[in-house]
């Protein structure tokens, strides 16, 4: 099921968030789940991922995507971005942007399934590297 965050998630997301992204935006996080932004979670009798949007109308930034550690290839992230973007879509968002790590294969890889393609170059976007701008219409 997916479902808008509630306050009694913010302890699971936040452990998902440290374990599973490299550089995460606690704040961001606490913030979006009282909303907006928007964040919508993937319960399957628990949290185990969430999608982070920060919503510019008639366009979605998603700033996080997260599945819980251990639970990565299983299908769930699917799940989530299905949802996430038919939500996006019935609620008027043209376009969802992104950024990803240029040297993140399997990210890379799971956004090119769903649509998104390479908007833009970000040299030394992360701390530790160069991102890039990923865009999909809806």
């Amino acid at each position: 099921m997916i479902r808008e965050a509630r306050p009694d998630d913010e302890a699971r997301l936040r452990a998902i968030q440290t374990n599973a992204l490299d550089e995460p935006w606690p704040d961001l996080l606490s913030v979006g789940i009282s909303g907006p932004p928007l964040v919508l979670v993937l319960d399957i009798g628990e949290p185990l991922g969430y999608a982070l949007v920060v919503p510019d109308h008639p366009v979605a930034y998603l700033a996080e995507f997260a599945i819980a550690p251990g639970k990565q290839g299983q299908g769930l992230g699917t799940t989530l971005m299905d949802g996430l973007l038919d939500r996006l879509r019935v609620s008027g968002f043209e376009t969802v942007r992104l950024t990803a790590r240029a040297d993140d294969e399997r990210a890379r890889s799971f956004y090119d399934g769903f649509g998104f393609s390479v908007a833009d170059e970000l040299p030394d976007h992360y701390d530790d590297g160069d991102g890039v701008l990923l865009i999909r219409d809806l």
